[in-house]
């Protein structure tokens, strides 16, 4: 169970069919699967065999697939990197996951300035990036085929495939090992789940170094054989003249890319004909966000909940009259949830706890990091660190109320940011809100709201947004003091930072 052999047998199964559409060109399943086989005999030509780490710190591109694939195909681990990221967080994740191999481009490599005494072990192979033609600067090093096929898929099942960074947005990035197993259960799964074909096109406009845009779409729509419409990056207007001129069936995005095509839909309304189904993940869909899409777009968005340890964990259902708002749906096929309180004693439907996981889908570990792999996997079982409850009239159906550092605690009583946040959004006023806690002497914690006004809006004072939250909340849970952002701080992949806003309005 080698995810690159599967990937490879789409390519006779597929052949010349259009696999992806990226910079006015078109590559078939079988250019892939020729490039992917060229860029394995550069990485063989550099030693690279099973267990090897590859880093790869490329802008999105053909590029970046082959040599993840091609990484793959020999067995060797891929360390996907953000280009955004600091020199720091660079050499800290290279030095951590012990790369022996950095492809990056000569304009990113000036960038991070990386100390010698962290780049000892570490060999570099550049690229100017791409012409017309597949690469050439990279596979001009030795990596044409001749004769025998370089790719021999030496790793199986339960053997690493890649080395992910969480996002540290509570503390140091732990690099988490994903294995085939993991990949191509979960692969499987979502086709499955989302009824994935060869007649889809999938508008692929999410950063290829996260699980999100590699894993769930690109390798999905690989497997499925569907045609993948490649953009270098989120533009609105450009998206919404996509969805049309290219009949998109699939799309899947972050609530802050739904929220931004919102703002243009009226000036770039896109024929939705072809639309099948619009997915969103990688961070919380708020039901004002999901109404206000429906009443604009007619379509409900289907949200689904995944981590990086467990790649996707559950689902809505494909029948929209069935996606609920506010939940994040039903296990996958081949994974099991259960939610316990604090003391571990496994909680009934409607209680909150905290979410624990198992299945195929379940990482490896952390990298060099057994302590902290011990804490987090019992048994077999993940411990998300994502609070939730089970419907009480459908225990199976999933709703998740924050993350467990995100917890506020005010005079004993507990606080779920996310029900603060969803009442905060029903004011006409009210773009975005972000609830957190700030210290306070007499309650321990304050309930405390950044929030970004509509366009257009005057400011409104902070007195009739606290009387708007009482007259859905019990006082505890309203917010003592509210701030107003132009916008509100994000990683990469759209997740609220709130680390950042504590630090920002602590006293």
């Amino acid at each position: 169970m080698n995810l690159a052999r599967i990937l490879s047998e789409s390519s006779v199964v597929f052949g010349r069919k259009a696999a992806v559409l990226f910079r006015g060109r078109t590559y078939s399943f079988l250019d892939i699967d020729r490039s992917v086989a060229q860029y394995a005999g550069l990485l063989k030509h550099q030693g690279i065999g099973k267990g090897d780490r590859v880093a790869i710190l490329l802008p999105k591109g053909m590029e970046f697939l082959f040599v993840h694939l091609a990484n793959l195909a020999l067995g060797a681990m891929t360390v996907p990197l953000n280009p955004a990221y600091t020199a720091e967080e660079i050499a800290s994740f290279l030095s951590d996951s012990g790369a022996s191999l950095l492809i990056t481009d000569r304009e990113r490599f000036a960038k991070i300035e990386i100390p010698a005494g962290k780049m000892k072990n570490i060999r570099t192979i550049l690229t100017d990036g791409e012409g017309a033609d597949a690469s050439p600067s990279l596979l001009s090093g030795g990596g044409e085929i001749e004769g025998k096929d370089p790719r021999d898929y030496p790793a199986e099942n339960d053997d690493g495939a890649m080395i992910c960074y969480t996002s540290g947005t509570t503390g140091r990035s732990k690099g988490a090992v994903i294995t085939h197993r993991n990949l191509v259960s979960n692969m499987k799964a979502l086709q499955e789940a989302w009824a994935w074909t060869e007649a889809d096109r999938l508008l692929h406009v999410l950063p290829l170094f996260h699980v999100h845009g590699l894993v769930v779409a690109m390798h999905g729509a690989l497997h499925a054989g569907s045609t993948v419409i490649m953009h270098e990056a989120f533009d609105p207007v450009e998206t919404l003249k996509t969805l049309e001129k290219e009949k998109i069936t699939l799309f899947m995005a972050v609530p802050t890319i739904y929220h931004r095509l919102l703002h243009h839909w009226e000036t770039g309304k896109p024929d939705l004909r072809a639309m099948r189904v619009f997915i969103s993940g990688s961070a919380p869909l708020s039901k004002h966000l999901f109404k206000k899409f429906e009443e604009t777009t007619g379509f409900r968005i289907l949200e689904r909940y995944g981590m990086t340890e467990a790649q996707m964990i559950t689902s809505n259902p494909l029948n929209p009259d069935r996606r609920v708002p506010g939940s994040v749906g039903y296990p996958l096929p081949g994974v099991s949830l259960k939610i316990l309180s604090p003391e571990g004693k496994t909680v009934v439907p409607g209680e909150v706890g905290e979410v624990w996981i198992k299945g195929d889908n379940v990482f490896k570990g952390y990298w060099n990091m057994p302590e902290k792999t011990a804490e987090c996997l019992q048994g077999g079982w993940l411990q998300s660190g994502d609070l939730g409850y089970q419907d009480p009239d459908d225990a199976f159906r999933l709703y998740l109320v924050g993350r467990s550092k995100e917890l506020i605690i005010s005079g004993g009583y507990n606080i779920y940011p996310k029900e603060v946040e969803s009442t905060l959004e029903r004011h006409e006023a009210v773009d975005e809100a972000a609830v957190f806690g700030l210290p306070d002497e007499d309650f321990g914690e304050r309930v405390s709201a950044a929030i970004v006004l509509k366009q257009g809006i005057p400011l409104v004072a902070p007195e009739e947004l606290m009387a708007f939250a009482h007259q859905y909340l019990t006082g505890y849970k309203c917010p003592k003091k509210i701030f107003f952002l132009d916008s509100l701080p994000r990683n990469a992949m759209g997740k609220i930072e709130k680390e950042m806003l504590k630090r920002m309005f602590s006293p």
